[in-house]
């Protein structure tokens, strides 16, 4: 694999986790839930070859408890 290929390869990665991550924020959002620390690691942005992860942060007791909330909501009928 070439150097570029590399590249362009680590950048998709990058992009598909922002994406995820943007796809992850909205639908928390529609439930209630704000994570103000989700994010994609910083990390991934400086590996040639990028294993992204989406980072949930953290949270206090009542987001993690709209979570909660939220997943029972949605869990029911899967």
């Amino acid at each position: 694999m070439s150097a570029e290929e590399i590249r362009r390869a680590a950048a998709e990665r990058i992009e598909e986790a922002e994406d995820v991550r943007d796809e992850l924020c909205a639908a928390l959002h529609g439930a209630g839930v704000v994570l103000p620390s989700l994010r994609v690691e910083p990390a991934a942005y400086a590996d040639e070859r990028p294993r992204p992860l989406v980072e949930l942060g953290r949270c206090n007791l009542r987001t993690a408890r709209l979570i909660a909330e939220a997943l029972r909501r949605g869990g029911a009928g899967a």
